[in-house]
């Protein structure tokens, strides 16, 4: 097999495989910048939790109006969305942490999801809404998919100091700026939208997996804030090439295949980068900068 045939072949000679690699595309430029964000505002499980949560609003999209892009996404967004403000809600009104209330809100969103599915679908509709198939991105799911992404990089151009300030100092942008709430809620509505973008293209389980382990291992390597987002980006892309042509050549799941990529850049930085094991012998870095 010559390389053009390994490498380049797949994607030329198929539409599929350019429609999921233009998908992968858009969610390393807009997903994985808010995995970013998420890693240092030390939120990383709440993404995932938050992928769960979007999931009974979508199962409710698919039931009412079968495989229908704009049902399910505007499902999966009110579900997010109510999920995000009523932990908040909890958070402010009990004794409870963020943590625990959005622990039990999501939880019965995962149930209830399952449950809708489960009780009028079947176990291939089910395994569709939980992981997705990026190989059947049609034109309409791109379209839905870039535009998410276009929203997500002009909200973080607009939100981008405030963000940075709330990531290593919330109480001080609390005291000098109304643009706490802001921001804080601002980003929360970032994260549901590119959970549902993602979700299109690699269902609920793994769409986080795109946003968070490329971002950790750019902050492995990175010491200022711009080369992170950079190269968490960079990862998130090279690792859905290798993980598509992986599925092309093996035979196997695409979705799971592009995180499995992303998990191996992620633990081969943390052998390799300034900031992973092998730190202790390498001389002291700064502290990352904004």
């Amino acid at each position: 097999m010559s390389l053009y045939e390994l490498l380049i072949g797949p994607f030329v000679d198929f539409g599929f495989m350019r429609r999921a690699l233009a998908g992968c595309l858009a969610l390393s430029l807009g997903a994985t910048p808010v995995g970013v964000f998420l890693l240092l505002r030390r939120m990383s499980l709440m993404g995932d939790a938050m992928s769960h949560a979007i999931l009974p609003g979508a199962a409710l999209g698919y039931l009412a109006f079968g495989l229908s892009l704009g049902a399910m996404t505007i499902g999966g967004i009110v579900a997010g969305l109510v999920v995000v403000f009523a932990a908040g809600l909890v958070t402010r009104a009990s004794i409870l942490k963020e943590d625990a209330s959005l622990a039990a809100f999501y939880l019965l969103s995962l149930a209830a999801g399952v449950m809708i599915v489960s009780l009028r679908g079947r176990n291939l509709d089910l395994l569709h809404v939980l992981f997705g198939s990026v190989l059947a991105l049609d034109n309409n799911s791109l379209l839905l998919i870039a535009s998410i992404t276009t929203v997500t990089l002009l909200g973080l151009a607009l939100l981008f100091r405030p963000l940075v300030l709330e990531c290593f100092d919330p109480a001080f942008l609390r005291a000098v700026s109304r643009l706490s709430p802001v921001a804080h809620y601002g980003f929360l509505v970032l994260v549901v939208l590119n959970l549902v973008s993602g979700f299109h293209a690699l269902g609920t389980l793994m769409a986080v997996g795109i946003m968070i382990l490329p971002a950790a291992a750019g902050r492995l390597w990175a010491r200022n804030l711009p080369m992170m987002l950079l190269l968490a980006s960079a990862f998130a892309l090279g690792s859905s090439v290798v993980g598509l042509l992986v599925s092309y050549h093996a035979d196997v799941p695409a979705g799971p295949a592009i995180v499995l990529m992303c998990g191996l850049v992620y633990f081969a930085s943390l052998l390799a980068a300034p900031g992973g094991l092998l730190a202790g012998r390498l001389p002291a870095r700064k502290h990352l900068e904004s």
